[in-house]
């Protein structure tokens, strides 16, 4: 930034984040700066420690050292419920989903930790299955209806990061089109989204900026502007 302004404070600052299950040693000094309101990819093949990288972020690792500041809250000493309640939001690639809940119970069932969370309402605007399906339980649902819930449980709680786990993974392009839909929607009421995502053309369009991970580090970060310029790059790394 040019003059005398100050730089924003970052969202989410990563840096030098080590992790480990056991003695298996998977992130290797990863570093991140995510400013509020962006939405960001972490890239990279299957087992490259993006999963990871948000479990680390949460602490839901066996062990991590380094730094994880969110809004310039050092966090590494915190243990996982604190740090949610930061104003975090997590959606897992398991999607979590209470079978033997209703939708919208499984829906009202997180703690508010945030100001400005959507009203069931303005949730079930946002994904019309969602009210359709309101009083079926969870696992009645389709694997697209229960990946909408997981993100939408989220939306309720207030959190103004939100870490989202290959949201997209099998699902049908109607679905994907969708998800996409809100994703925007998110953007432009403000929060920061971290999307882990091997569907690379879901995020080309959504993401400002990519970082690329392989065998656990930043090998390279892409802004939006460079996809083309480093579409090789991509090539060589994704396959895409």
């Amino acid at each position: 930034m040019s003059g005398n302004a100050a730089s924003p404070v970052a969202a989410l600052q990563v840096t030098g984040l080590h992790a480990f299950y056991g003695e298996t040693h998977i992130l290797h000094g990863i570093d991140l700066t995510i400013y509020p309101g962006e939405v960001v990819c972490l890239l990279g093949r299957n087992g490259a420690g993006r999963s990871t990288t948000l479990k680390a972020i949460l602490g839901l690792v066996g062990r991590r050292t380094g730094s994880v500041r969110i809004n310039a809250c050092e966090t590494i000493a915190m243990p996982t419920e604190r740090i949610a309640r930061l104003g975090i939001g997590y959606c897992p690639e398991e999607r979590g989903i209470f079978s033997g809940l209703t939708t919208e119970e499984n829906l009202l069932l997180p703690p508010v930790v945030g100001n400005g969370g959507m009203s069931v309402e303005e949730i079930y605007a946002m994904f019309p299955n969602l009210w359709e399906r309101r009083k079926s339980q969870g696992s009645r649902l389709s694997g697209g209806e229960q990946q909408m819930l997981a993100l939408a449980r989220i939306l309720r709680t207030g959190a103004s990061l939100l870490l989202l786990d290959e949201i997209t993974e099998g699902l049908a392009p109607v679905i994907v089109q969708a998800l996409g839909r809100a994703i925007e929607k998110l953007k432009a009421r403000g929060l920061t989204l971290v999307l882990v995502e091997q569907n690379f053309r879901f995020v080309e369009a959504l993401a400002d900026r990519h970082y690329v991970i392989e065998h656990g580090r930043v090998i390279e970060t892409i802004a939006k502007s460079e996809l083309t310029s480093k579409a090789g790059l991509l090539e060589r790394h994704l396959g895409v």
